[in-house]
């Protein structure tokens, strides 16, 4: 199985500098007075200022809880960026969002790259009977034989959880990641349940943590960012494994060869770019 690769693997965890959880609790509060009411100019202009620790602050925390060796890492200044003049604490909500959404992608791709290796489904794949393709051809190949329109079913239900993800599943007015909840929190379907039928939660869906203490959530927390960044490494591993032979030694065992392009995941149905 392909897991050993993860033992030689796991020397590289987290060298990213943004993580998905939150070592101190953050707010925003807007000024309230009696003050005159500023010029509109002014008003627009004006941005929410933190509560508690910056955006910064939190990152450096949560890089020393993470990888005490490396530490805070971040060569590109990102941290210190402006995106799309939002401000820099919006700036940094996008990225700890981005990269907790990366790294629960990994680590499910990481698992279902090892499950496809080695489990063949033994029902049929499409209501014509055809079934699912051989665990022999790999992963990559797999997803190549699945009919295109099954793979936009896919795609489609991903943009629907990303909407979901966006509008903040419509809880608290919509409050975004950039505008301060919780960067990583996926929001409840409790709206969708209550308006159109039910459905379970993606987090805790039978509520099993909801009495956790904030120092055990944190620590979990910890745990699922040095997790996903090494299922990051160990699923581009894979893939480079079987697209140039030899790339990744310690999975050469394991490898299984694909000459199709891991980049292009509709390239067996047809190309962006004129090709075939």
């Amino acid at each position: 199985m392909k897991l050993a690769a993860t033992v030689i693997l796991s020397l590289t965890t987290g060298a990213a500098a943004f993580a998905p959880a939150r070592i101190h609790s953050t707010s925003t509060h807007m000024k309230m007075s009696e003050e005159p009411e500023a010029p509109v100019e002014a008003a627009a202009a004006a941005t929410a200022v933190p509560a508690g620790p910056t955006g910064r602050q939190i990152l450096e925390d949560i890089a020393i809880a993470s990888n005490p060796t490396i530490n805070f890492y971040d060569p590109l200044s990102l941290a210190d960026g402006n995106f799309w003049d939002q401000g820099n604490e919006a700036t940094i909500g996008f990225l700890r969002h981005a990269e907790i959404k990366h790294s629960r992608v990994a680590m499910a791709a990481f698992v279902g790259f090892c499950v496809q290796s080695n489990w063949h489904w033994p029902w049929s794949m499409t209501t014509d009977g055809t079934p699912f393709p051989a665990v022999e051809i790999g992963p990559e190949a797999q997803w190549d034989a699945v009919p295109q329109t099954a793979k936009w079913q896919i795609f489609t239900v991903i943009g629907a959880l990303e909407l979901w993800d966006e509008a903040n599943g419509g809880l608290d007015g919509g409050q975004h990641y950039m505008r301060g909840r919780t960067p990583g929190k996926y929001p409840s379907f409790q709206f969708f349940r209550d308006n159109v039928h039910w459905v379970l939660d993606l987090y805790d869906p039978f509520n099993l943590f909801k009495k956790m203490s904030q120092e055990q959530k944190d620590k979990r927390l910890i745990m699922e960012i040095n997790n996903g960044r090494l299922a990051m490494i160990g699923i581009f591993g894979f893939l480079a494994a079987d697209a140039v032979p030899g790339s990744v030694p310690a999975l050469n065992s394991f490898a299984q060869p694909y000459d199709g392009n891991i980049m292009a995941p509709f390239q067996s149905d047809f190309s962006l770019f004129g090709g075939s």
